[in-house]
């Protein structure tokens, strides 16, 4: 019975996702972010391994990725069609929703990594993502706390190419992927992982 309320919940946050066209404009940054909950969690806080949390997240960086998404410019399997039921408008009440929200950190386990994955941040990643990448100031995504499948999936799209992260961030993955081989991704999950 609880997975029939589950489901239900579910497809109704989703039918509300695809309805947002009928409320563009006009709906509140609370009832926007509802739109958003059946994968992105309540108030953006992620219970799904593969689906990154909002909670946290810059405004100029969310309001960005949603014009990328909308424009078909970043690769998605169903934001892409999401995205075109908003407007610009709406794309800045959702960031300034999730921007004030609190920071949501994942719970999960850490692999054995983390040091290594902590020295691969400090060198070729620190720069844009500040504080163990759980910084949120400008438009770089929060990678500190983020389940460890989707920075996983994100540092392998950058690597080959399926996703557009602008150059800097492209030629940065790359760089490190060099130097330390298939390492790289499992230790910086692990060290992203373990930020709390």
């Amino acid at each position: 019975m609880k997975n029939i309320k589950t489901l239900g919940a579910a497809l109704f946050v989703s039918s509300l996702a695809f309805s947002s066209s009928g409320m563009a404009g006009g709906a509140s940054a609370e009832a926007l972010s509802f739109t958003c909950a059946g994968c992105h969690g309540y108030n953006g806080a992620s219970t799904g391994p593969a689906t990154p949390s909002l909670a946290g997240m810059s405004q100029a960086y969310i309001e960005d990725a949603m014009k990328a998404f909308k424009a078909g410019e970043r690769n998605s399997t169903i934001m892409v069609r999401i995205a075109k039921g908003y407007d610009d408008e709406d794309f800045t009440k959702m960031g300034e929703f999730f921007s004030k929200q609190k920071m949501h950190m994942a719970d999960q386990e850490v692999g054995g990594n983390a040091k290594k994955g902590g020295k691969i941040h400090k060198k070729s990643c620190k720069k844009c993502h500040e504080d163990a990448g759980t910084s949120a100031e400008d438009d770089a995504g929060q990678l500190g706390g983020q389940w460890s499948t989707y920075v996983k999936y994100s540092l392998e799209d950058a690597l080959d190419g399926s996703r557009d992260f602008g150059k800097k961030m492209i030629k940065q993955v790359k760089k490190a992927h060099k130097k330390y081989g298939d390492d790289m991704i499992p230790a910086l999950t692990d060290y992203y992982a373990s930020q709390k």
